[in-house]
């Protein structure tokens, strides 16, 4: 299984779509949720090389980007791949 983390807020209508793809692929993925746990915040700035907006998401340590990001991904055929670890 691929080891996915999302950056996420509670009322982000980018991060649940974003969480429907990843579960949609059937993957399991760990939240990281701003809104309950601000700390995290600095975290997630310094691994996503300065990106403040939500969602921010990393599959197997490696920085995917954003929403549109992962369902570019998908769009082009390289999210499977991605997943397939």
């Amino acid at each position: 299984m691929p080891d996915i983390e999302i950056y996420s807020t509670t009322v982000c209508p980018y991060c649940v779509r974003a969480k429907q793809l990843l579960e949609k692929k059937k993957v399991s993925y760990r939240e990281f949720n701003l809104t309950k746990n601000p700390e995290l915040r600095d975290e997630m700035l310094q691994r996503a090389n300065g990106k403040k907006t939500v969602p921010q998401i990393f599959i197997n340590g490696q920085h995917v980007g954003g929403c549109d990001d992962l369902y570019a991904l998908e769009a082009a055929g390289q999210l499977d791949p991605l997943l397939a670890c």
